[in-house]
């Protein structure tokens, strides 16, 4: 979107237009699934887990961090990440006020 009509629309429907198009990548939908699936923050396991050259998935990683979907924190030489449960909470919210508005309205 560009940057001279964004400021026509709220806040909210900015940052959720963000994260959202953040997540439109089946490498960053693959991504955040994999840091679901582990116990722990993941340092340098997730390019062992994509076919992509490495620095592919570290442009992907500041994507989604840029869009605050994951958290990436320093940990000696490397960064290590995991899902920002905060973001995913808002986006489940975005979604379930969509679907609530769905269950009252009757459409073609």
């Amino acid at each position: 979107m560009g940057i001279t009509k964004s400021d026509q629309f709220t806040d909210h429907q900015n940052k959720m237009a963000n994260i959202l198009k953040a997540l439109a990548h089946p490498a960053r939908i693959a991504i955040v699934e994999y840091l679901l699936s582990v116990d722990s923050c993941i340092c340098g396991d997730i390019v062992n887990e994509l076919p992509l050259a490495q620095p592919t998935v570290s442009q992907h990683l500041k994507e989604l961090k840029n869009a605050g979907i994951i958290k990436g924190t320093i940990e000696g030489k490397g960064i290590c990440y995991c899902v920002n449960d905060d973001i995913i909470t808002e986006i489940m919210s975005y979604f379930n006020t969509i679907n609530k508005q769905l269950n009252f309205k009757k459409c073609c």
